[in-house]
Protein backbone atom coordinates (compact mmCIF):
# COMPACT_ATOMS: atom_id res chain seq x y z
CA UNK A 1 0.00 0.00 0.00
CA UNK A 2 1.33 3.49 -1.24
CA UNK A 3 0.39 6.30 1.48
CA UNK A 4 1.26 10.02 1.10
CA UNK A 5 2.77 12.47 4.24
CA UNK A 6 0.35 15.29 4.34
CA UNK A 7 2.07 19.27 4.90
CA UNK A 8 2.07 18.49 8.74
CA UNK A 9 4.00 15.16 8.77
CA UNK A 10 0.44 13.24 9.58
CA UNK A 11 -0.01 9.96 7.70
CA UNK A 12 -3.55 8.20 7.28
CA UNK A 13 -3.82 4.25 8.00
CA UNK A 14 -6.11 2.71 5.09
CA UNK A 15 -9.56 1.52 6.26
CA UNK A 16 -8.36 -1.99 5.11
CA UNK A 17 -5.38 -1.82 7.99
CA UNK A 18 -7.48 -0.55 10.70
CA UNK A 19 -10.08 -3.21 10.31
CA UNK A 20 -7.23 -5.94 10.56
CA UNK A 21 -5.97 -4.86 13.51
CA UNK A 22 -9.37 -3.65 15.16
CA UNK A 23 -8.14 0.09 15.62
CA UNK A 24 -10.53 2.49 16.45
CA UNK A 25 -10.74 6.82 16.60
CA UNK A 26 -8.37 7.40 19.40
CA UNK A 27 -5.86 4.08 19.68
CA UNK A 28 -3.26 4.26 20.31
CA UNK A 29 0.40 3.14 18.25
CA UNK A 30 3.54 3.04 19.12
CA UNK A 31 6.40 3.47 16.56
CA UNK A 32 10.09 2.49 16.25
CA UNK A 33 12.84 2.41 13.47
CA UNK A 34 14.06 -1.07 12.43
CA UNK A 35 17.87 -0.94 11.58
CA UNK A 36 17.20 -1.02 8.30
CA UNK A 37 15.25 2.39 7.96
CA UNK A 38 11.71 0.39 8.19
CA UNK A 39 9.16 2.32 10.20
CA UNK A 40 7.10 0.01 12.99
CA UNK A 41 3.85 0.75 14.23
CA UNK A 42 2.75 -1.70 16.91
CA UNK A 43 -0.64 -1.12 18.81
CA UNK A 44 -0.70 -0.27 22.67
CA UNK A 45 -3.36 -0.35 24.62
CA UNK A 46 -3.23 2.78 27.35
CA UNK A 47 -5.56 2.23 31.19
CA UNK A 48 -5.64 5.20 33.38
CA UNK A 49 -4.04 4.54 36.34
CA UNK A 50 -4.72 6.34 39.59
CA UNK A 51 -1.91 7.73 42.19
CA UNK A 52 -3.25 8.51 45.53
CA UNK A 53 -0.99 9.48 48.76
CA UNK A 54 -1.21 7.49 51.83
CA UNK A 55 -3.80 9.64 53.02
CA UNK A 56 -5.77 9.05 49.85
CA UNK A 57 -5.16 5.42 49.79
CA UNK A 58 -6.77 5.48 53.47
CA UNK A 59 -9.94 7.12 52.39
CA UNK A 60 -10.10 4.52 49.48
CA UNK A 61 -9.75 1.82 51.47
CA UNK A 62 -12.37 3.32 54.11
CA UNK A 63 -14.63 3.34 51.03
CA UNK A 64 -14.51 0.57 50.14
CA UNK A 65 -15.33 -1.50 53.36
CA UNK A 66 -18.01 1.26 53.79
CA UNK A 67 -19.84 -0.62 50.09
CA UNK A 68 -21.83 2.67 49.98
CA UNK A 69 -22.59 4.43 46.26
CA UNK A 70 -21.38 2.97 42.72
CA UNK A 71 -18.43 3.23 40.68
CA UNK A 72 -16.98 3.03 37.40
CA UNK A 73 -16.21 -0.30 36.29
CA UNK A 74 -12.68 1.24 34.97
CA UNK A 75 -12.20 2.81 38.91
CA UNK A 76 -13.23 -0.43 40.92
CA UNK A 77 -10.81 -2.44 38.48
CA UNK A 78 -7.79 0.31 39.46
CA UNK A 79 -8.84 0.33 43.35
CA UNK A 80 -8.58 -3.90 43.25
CA UNK A 81 -5.02 -3.21 42.80
CA UNK A 82 -4.33 0.14 44.44
CA UNK A 83 -1.25 1.10 46.39
CA UNK A 84 0.82 3.81 47.71
CA UNK A 85 3.13 5.35 46.09
CA UNK A 86 6.40 5.68 47.17
CA UNK A 87 7.82 8.35 44.92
Amino acid sequence: MLIAIDKRGSINLPAEVRKRLKLEKGAYLDISLSKGGAIVLCPVAIYPTIRLSDKGLSKLQEARRSGKGKLPEWLVKEMKSAEADSE
